[in-house]
């Protein structure tokens, strides 16, 4: 089944509301293995909108359709379906019922001008709101679906998990072929060198598809299936994954989405570790990450910002004499830092940074985007040297996700020149 996804609203063309929507439905159509061929973006405009509706019910044999649903003036979309399927608006008691209900439960009077939105499409079977006003629609004509739902993402969600999703399989069982995907997220090296590594893609993918997806904190590649039966999607994507895993796999961290810090947390959990960190230039963005993960405090135990020379040889006891000789952004520092925090927090772990964000602090020989992280345990400690961007705020996310990285290849015994 291939789908269209059209969202309607001025404010996500002027870029005063983000297309979270379309993200959020394209997803789901593609975890039941509908094809998403369009996500088109359409202003609140009568014409516009009905040019988008034919063209889009021409091509596809699912159209979701996202905004406009809403009780004023600019809110058209209900009137364009009632022009483009020749129908009529009649009285719906179940929603008239549910707009009583949700009134009533916030003190509030129902208005003629919400009474109104439970004038529905005859041709269309409504599709409950539990979270505002606005029903949707679900309408089948000539064997194609055109579903409507209101562009507020708590109220469309629900729609899509109760009803859409549901329905959806539905007409979806005895379908011919079986279509799989798997996640595998890398960090630590870019496309262009994944791409190289992977080496000659037609014979690693043998009729799948394998798309790339970079972002500042790595690549994500997307490896699809399809298959006569769920057996064989199985089994072709393991083996795929196996093949890629054997060439790049210690740059990948996960396959089920999971972020590089619930990674982190699983590993030290699973070796009974604690660490704590020192944060220079990143101030407290890596500790912030750690800390997103409920139940962190089982291995998380300190986290210091030392911004300032002062505070890192009063807080982690860095020497003066070492950042007088080889300066604050310096390979010596970092270790000390990562050796000081250990030493001080009794874990078994200490993780350091110091480094120039940018856009000033740069020097001949200590450029913007310099950056060092430290690692001690026990036995040794160690530090890296890493050369980011210009941006202030990408160096600082970037060198958050490689300490983290550089954490995770402690744990799984993966060298850190590698």
């Amino acid at each position: 089944m291939n789908a269209q996804i059209v969202t309607i609203g001025d404010e996500l063309l002027i870029g005063q509301t983000i297309n979270t929507n379309s993200a959020f439905i394209g997803e789901q159509l593609s975890n039941i293995q509908i094809d998403v061929k369009k996500i088109s973006v359409v202003a609140d405009d009568e014409t516009e909108i009905l040019k988008e509706f034919k063209s889009a019910l021409k091509e596809n044999d699912l159209v979701v359709v996202t905004g406009g649903l809403g009780p004023t003036h600019d809110d058209v979309t209900r009137k364009c379906v009632v022009k483009f399927f020749h129908t009529e608006l009649i009285p719906n008691k179940e929603v008239l019922d549910d707009l009583k209900t949700f009134f009533n439960k916030r003190g509030r009077n129902l208005t003629k001008i919400n009474e109104d939105q439970a004038l529905v499409p005859k041709i269309a079977n409504v599709i409950r709101n539990e979270f505002g006003t606005a029903p949707g629609m679900w309408i089948e004509k000539d064997e194609k679906i055109f579903v409507v739902m209101p562009g507020v993402p708590s109220e469309m969600k629900g729609m899509m998990n109760t009803f859409v999703i549901p329905t959806l399989k539905e007409k979806l069982i005895g379908q011919e072929y079986v279509i799989k995907r798997s996640n595998l997220l890398t960090t630590g090296i870019p496309e262009s060198m994944l791409f190289e590594r992977l080496g000659n893609l037609d014979e690693l993918l043998e009729g799948a598809k394998l798309a790339f997806l970079p972002s500042q904190f790595g690549v994500k590649m997307r490896v699809t299936v399809k298959e006569s039966d769920e057996e064989n999607a199985v089994n072709k994507l393991s083996e795929i994954e196996q093949k890629i895993r054997s060439k790049v796999g210690r740059f990948i961290y996960s396959i089920q989405d999971e972020t590089l810090e619930q990674v982190i947390g699983r590993l030290l959990k699973e070796r009974g570790l604690t660490i704590a960190i020192a944060e220079s230039c990143t101030g407290g963005m890596i500790s912030n990450l750690l800390t997103n993960i409920s139940g962190s405090s089982q291995y998380y135990d300190r986290g210091v910002i030392t911004y300032s020379n002062e505070s890192k040889i009063n807080l982690l006891n860095v020497k003066q004499e070492t950042i007088e000789q080889y300066g604050a952004v310096s390979l010596e520092v970092a270790r000390q830092m990562a050796e000081g925090i250990r030493t001080i927090s009794g874990t078994d772990l200490g993780l350091s940074v110091t480094g120039i964000m940018g856009p000033t602090g740069a020097s001949a020989d200590k450029p913007i985007g310099l950056v060092y992280i430290g690692l001690c345990d026990d036995i040794s400690c160690t530090a890296k040297k890493f050369q980011f961007g210009d941006d202030r705020i990408l160096n600082k996310q970037r060198t958050a996700q490689t300490a983290l990285d550089m954490i995770r290849r402690y744990l799984l015994g993966i060298p850190f020149n590698e």
